[in-house]
């Protein structure tokens, strides 16, 4: 049941059955969680949270060094929070760099967001690609009657927590015996999965393998395996030993590396009234996997839709009738908040680990010296001081390029763009919690000529955010590996941010005329002022894929997956925080624009954003399915765990990025708390 409950996860439009599915595994599940006993295993991830926790403090000093804190201070501090980010879209150790920069990005787009939308001071203005610089640049100093919205930002819950971790040569000297014993266990681990024969054991080993984060180490064993479990299916020859709905488990698996498996597998489970069978409840495990399977549903999968629908309602009731045990329950119910199609891999992989109870990490020391890397640059940069107004969420921007990818080889890539997410967050909040339009126009132009005379006469702390970006943009050229690239990557990487900064720029202006736009004219800025086409150019930027026709093909208008990630998060954010942001003057949210469009109250228009943010999973199901040939599917891996990552920033309606309170259990055991080893 379990199984099935997992399958639906991938579903697609019109995929009913997978709909059905999805309540019912969910709803059976839910009521007998507390009958199960636990009995699992645990891999990799104590050299994973130390590397991270340096890229982190790198990061963190970098903030110091330019006192965001000081010469900010409407910003938000969120060092910590915004090198999530960068994490999220991949955590391998080869992209330390790519999360240092891009977290450092971020914080300048954060910074630079908080100072510009929240003030109204001119009567007409003109769009941000067309203002006139002779007239901005006129404008010595904000009128005397500006006022400034500043944001009641809670303070940053990490502060110096990871600077301990920026020093390589301890760590990396602590690490060489640890990696010794992970390649025997590697070793280990691929004897036993083709040594199998039996395809059940073989998903479940995969699917372990996936849930624990550590799948990569085997990318050429499984991608052979499931090929062949491919075949075998299409020849009509698969018998699974286990039951029939572990074929949710199938369906997940091979849909999630591309193969055309169509859902009316799942008839069989219907009885003549075209509904679901009550009696595939009593496989939990199965009616669980159907459920995760049809989180991959795509348009017109209306099976999906109903095995999701169908699995959900009844993992729900068994987790609230106690007929699961504790263990199964907590599992169940943390895949029915976020299923694991939708989720980031490592961090589901430490919650998984935490159902077990055996976890010899090999990555954790690798990502805490990431981030205690960008915690010293953020101290060292002093952002505090310079940037007060800016939020520090260095850990929390660590987690949007440690979700791009985890693995060791993308260590310098999370490092820098890790860098980059914080300077997104200073950008974001010097836009949204302080600058004044005019301000933010010669601000918005200085980004264009990539050029900072035109802010020469505004407050400090619009050079401290500009001179920040530029320095993580520096870095990005001095980490690329092929120095022919350059050209193209920066072009791009600037266009990424001058896109953004016009998009918060037009936030800004609806703000301070107090214009509420159509719902439609908001996600159409949204999908940029969301900050994820920016991850997405500069995580290209710094890997091997950075290609004139890659990045011609993200930039290309619309580009369906990407703009339906990048909604997703613009869309979850919206929901969460949109109550937060009426307490003080903010442009109108998703929510008051929907309602303000279709003249409906704010139950209906949740429920209205929810379904179409399942919509857009069917979207981004159906690239991932049809792939364009020449995108390669490492870069869409990463795209779509920018759409996990927000799921998971976002999740239940709370701001986890700008209340750290609400993952910092999650983060601790992610980064921080030490793992048993048996």
């Amino acid at each position: 049941m379990w199984s099935l409950y997992e399958a639906v996860q991938l579903k697609v439009h019109r995929e009913d059955i997978l709909g059905e599915a999805h309540d019912f595994t969910y709803n059976k599940l839910k009521s007998i969680t507390k009958k199960l006993s636990p009995s699992l295993y645990n891999l990799f991830t104590r050299h994973f949270q130390k590397s991270n926790a340096r890229g982190t403090a790198t990061f963190v000093i970098w903030y110091m060094k330019l006192e965001f804190g000081t010469k900010i201070p409407c910003g938000r501090e969120r060092v910590d929070e915004l090198y999530f980010w960068p994490f999220v879209i991949n955590t391998e150790p080869k992209y330390i760099t790519f999360r240092r920069v891009v977290a450092t990005m971020i914080q300048w787009m954060t910074m630079v967001d908080y100072t510009m939308e929240p003030f109204k001071n001119l009567s007409s203005l003109h769009r941000p690609c067309k203002a006139s610089v002779p007239v901005m640049t006129s404008t010595q100093h904000a009128p005397s009657n500006s006022k400034r919205h500043t944001a009641n930002f809670p303070p940053s819950i990490w502060h110096d927590t990871f600077l301990k971790y920026a020093d390589f040569e301890s760590v990396d000297a602590a690490n060489e015996n640890m990696t010794q014993q992970i390649e025997i266990c590697k070793e280990e681990v691929k004897k036993i999965f083709l040594s199998s024969t039996n395809i059940s054991q073989k998903l479940n080993i995969i699917d372990s393998m996936q849930r624990l984060s550590i799948s990569y180490h085997f990318e050429r064993e499984i991608n052979e395996a499931l090929e062949q479990i491919q075949n075998i299916f299409i020849n009509n020859a698969l018998n699974i030993e286990e039951g029939d709905l572990h074929f949710g488990l199938l369906f997940r698996l091979l849909r999630q590396k591309g193969y055309h498996i169509l859902s009316d597998i799942f008839n069989k489970f219907k009885n003549n009234k075209g509904k679901f069978n009550e009696t595939i409840t009593e496989d939990v495990q199965g009616l669980w996997n159907l459920y995760e399977a049809a989180q991959l549903s795509v348009h017109g999968e209306d099976l999906l839709d109903e095995a999701r629908d169908f699995t959900y309602t009844n993992l729900k009731s068994m987790i609230t009738n106690n007929k699961l045990s504790t263990y199964l329950a907590k599992q169940i119910d943390q895949s029915l908040m976020l299923p694991f199609h939708k989720g980031v891999a490592r961090i589901a992989a430490r919650c998984y680990m935490s159902f077990y109870e055996e976890d010899p990490s090999h990555n954790k020391k690798m990502h805490q010296k990431e981030l205690g890397n960008i915690t010293r640059w953020w101290k060292k940069s002093d952002f505090a001081t310079k940037v007060p107004y800016a939020r520090e969420r260095v850990v929390e921007a660590y987690l949007w390029p440690f979700s791009m990818s985890s693995e060791p080889k993308h260590s310098t890539h999370r490092r820098i763009v890790g860098k980059m997410t914080a300077c997104m967050c200073l950008l974001d909040d010097t836009y949204d919690a302080y600058g004044t339009v005019e301000e933010l126009e010669l601000f918005t132009e200085a980004i264009k000529r990539w050029n900072i005379n035109p802010i020469k006469s505004l407050p400090t702390c619009f050079k401290v955010v500009f001179n920040a970006v530029s320095e993580v943009v520096d870095e990005i050229e001095s980490a690329l590996v092929d120095a022919k690239k350059s050209t193209l990557v920066l072009k791009n990487v600037k266009q990424a941010f001058l896109n953004l900064a016009e998009a918060y720029l037009l936030e800004a202006k609806w703000c301070n005329e107090d214009y509420v736009p159509t719902y439609d004219e908001y996600k159409d800025n949204g999908a940029i002022s969301s900050s994820l086409p920016l991850h997405i150019v500069a995580f290209v930027g710094l890997g091997e894929f950075a290609t004139k026709e890659v990045f011609d093909w993200i930039f290309s208008d619309p580009t369906t997956i990407i703009k339906a990630v990048s909604l997703v998060g613009r869309l979850k954010d919206d929901l969460a925080s949109h109550k937060f942001e009426r307490e003080r003057d903010h442009v109108a949210s998703a929510v008051e624009c929907c309602m303000k469009q279709y003249g409906i109250s704010q139950e209906e228009t949740y429920k209205l954003i929810q379904k179409e943010i399942k919509d857009f999973w069917k979207d981004i199901n159906e690239v991932c399915l049809n792939p364009n040939n020449h995108i390669p599917k490492a870069v869409l891996e990463c795209i779509v765990n920018l759409g996990r990552i927000s799921e998971f920033t976002y999740a239940n309606f709370q701001d986890r990025f700008t209340n750290g309170e609400f993952m910092k259990e999650r983060v601790s055991e992610l980064l921080l708390d030490p793992i048993t080893i048996y």
